[in-house]
């Protein structure tokens, strides 16, 4: 059964960490700011404003520690990374199961931030897949994306409706929802972080700046490793500046290298890495509906 973190109320404190790349600490302020806008006390990590190797916020020691800091304080109740980018799988030998269910809370973040996702719903507890304080601070606290953020946060639990794609493949299913980058959580089967190991799941895929060569390798790698098998159901959500070396889009090539499972996938949903990033509840028990007019996303918490 995965636990639901507490919704926040006014006055609560929000952890702002960087496990993965550097984000410059007036872009850190500017999404405190918005955060203390909706009522929230932000907490900015010790070590958020370092740059390590030119691109890292910091050693591993340090961002693991601010991480592991703000898991384990029960006056944080929500985790709002700063920035994706890459250092999270260096984490995953280092945190134990426990330190995300002794002290349940939302982590939100997505890219890079995938590796925590998947580490929290091993650990059975439900994540938000949303926007970072780079974002935050980038399109400012009245962007669809960041409202949709807020009002989750408060306990608002939001229910898509979306238009008809053409590599849509109708159908409905149920099924907890697990994934998120691509390029992230693939290397992750057959570890302690592999939340698709878990039966009758339903998996969210979006990927940034990849060949259709390594799309294609890694769904490929997921079939082999018997994943696929699991899968109940696939949203696909953006797949920003990638390859076209095959002369089709990536949505095009996963619907067809699903269309033997006979599972429904959902194409176009608007979260990944480009204007708009709406918040899914990682871990949860998910329904998608396709049909000849759009689809429907919904989540049972």
């Amino acid at each position: 059964m995965m636990k639901v973190p507490a919704f926040l109320t006014n006055g609560d404190k929000v952890a702002l960490v960087s496990p993965s790349y550097h984000l410059n600490m007036a872009g850190v302020e500017k999404a405190a700011g918005i955060i203390r806008s909706w009522g929230l006390v932000p907490v900015i990590g010790r070590n958020a404003g370092k740059l390590y190797e030119r691109q890292y916020a910091g050693s591993l020691e340090e961002r693991l520690s601010d991480l592991q800091r703000a898991l384990e304080d029960p006056g944080i109740k929500a985790i709002i990374c700063n920035r994706g980018g890459y250092g999270t799988i260096q984490m995953v030998s280092k945190l134990k199961r426990g330190i995300f269910s002794d002290n349940p809370k939302w982590i939100v973040g997505f890219s890079d931030i995938t590796t925590l996702h998947e580490m929290a719903t091993c650990a059975g507890v439900m994540s938000i897949q949303g926007p970072m304080c780079s974002f935050l601070a980038n399109k400012g606290g009245d962007d669809i994306s960041c409202t949709s953020l807020r009002d989750l946060l408060f306990g608002t639990i939001p229910q898509y409706q979306l238009p008809a794609h053409p590599f849509n493949r109708k159908g409905s299913a149920r099924g907890t929802l697990v994934g998120g980058n691509l390029m992230t959580f693939a290397p992750l089967v057959g570890s302690s972080a592999d939340a698709t190991a878990l039966d009758g799941i339903i998996l969210f895929i979006e990927e940034v700046e990849e060949s259709m060569h390594n799309i294609d390798r890694q769904i490929n790698m997921l079939a082999l490793n018997g994943v696929l098998d699991r899968v109940k159901g696939v949203i696909l959500g953006e797949f920003t500046r990638c390859g076209d070396e095959f002369g089709c889009t990536a949505e095009e090539l996963i619907s067809r290298d699903l269309e033997s499972y006979g599972i429904p996938v959902l194409c176009g949903f608007p979260a990944g890495h480009g204007d708009v990033i709406l918040p899914l509840v990682m871990g949860s028990t998910v329904n998608i509906d396709i049909n000849n007019n759009g689809a429907s996303v919904s989540f049972t918490l």
